[in-house]
């Protein structure tokens, strides 16, 4: 069995479709989802879904892109409360994404400390988004460990430098892959993935986007982990199964609540 360790179901929207992704998913031999929250609000939404389904849990926690949209930033206690739900396994999606740069870089920083607290608060585990900005989303994990303590945490839908995967595996996190290892372009992270140890790997397809080879260019689900999972398996020279063992373990491991 594998898990999706981050979609986000609740742009599944139509009458019936989110049921219909997650059965799919099933069908593929894709256990369990992690769908993911994006501002406080859809954090909510996304509590709902896992409501409906047994095999599907929660993340919450506010974007980068959505850090300024509500003012002043959602508290690590406000995170904290919605992450009392039985469902909810971890905080996030949170950190820095200077290359959209839809929220002030400082703005962008108060709230990704804000969700790293709220995953110290909880002791859940921090999904962490990271785009252009990886000598900062180190520095902060750095100084919030120091502050604070150790958390736990993926990178996901890694496509950053060695040296924040470097970074984040000596602070003890996870680094998750999705579709992109599989595009033609992207012999580096494949390189990458290759030095990962294997009890640090972690698979997903951040659906409904970055759909994985053969199916690029269309919209991506939960049931497309296994086009990603079959390209890490064989760049870790593991059978399928071996590798679906592997990261199902791995993703038990760090987020506890779901084990």
């Amino acid at each position: 069995m594998l898990v999706d360790t981050h979609c986000h179901l609740d742009y599944f929207n139509k009458p019936g479709e989110c049921a219909e992704v997650v059965a799919r998913a099933v069908a593929a031999g894709v256990g369990e989802m992690v769908t993911i929250g994006v501002t406080f609000e859809q954090s909510k939404q996304a509590i709902d879904i896992t409501e409906k389904f047994d095999n599907v849990w929660a993340c919450v926690g506010v974007h980068p892109n959505h850090a300024a949209d509500v003012l002043p930033v959602t508290t690590p206690e406000a995170l904290a409360a919605l992450a009392q739900h039985p469902k909810v396994i971890g905080i996030g999606e949170s950190g820095l994404d200077y290359f959209y740069d839809k929220a002030p870089k400082d703005i962008q920083a108060e709230n990704f400390r804000a969700n790293i607290r709220a995953a110290q608060l909880t002791g859940l585990p921090l999904c962490i988004h990271a785009r252009d900005a990886d000598d900062d989303i180190a520095l902060i994990l750095k100084e919030e460990q120091a502050r604070g303590g150790a958390f736990g945490f993926l990178l996901h839908c890694f496509s950053s430098t060695r040296a924040l995967a470097e970074a984040a595996l000596e602070m003890g996190g996870y680094i998750s892959f999705s579709g992109i290892l599989t595009f033609p372009k992207a012999p580096e992270l494949r390189e990458i993935a290759r030095d990962v140890p294997p009890e640090r790997l972690l698979v997903e397809t951040d659906s409904p986007y970055l759909a994985p080879a053969p199916f690029r260019g269309k919209r991506n689900e939960p049931a497309y982990t296994v086009h990603t999972a079959a390209m890490l398996a064989e760049i870790k020279g593991l059978a399928p199964d071996a590798l679906a063992d592997l990261t199902t373990r791995n993703f038990k491991t760090l987020f506890r609540k779901a084990a």
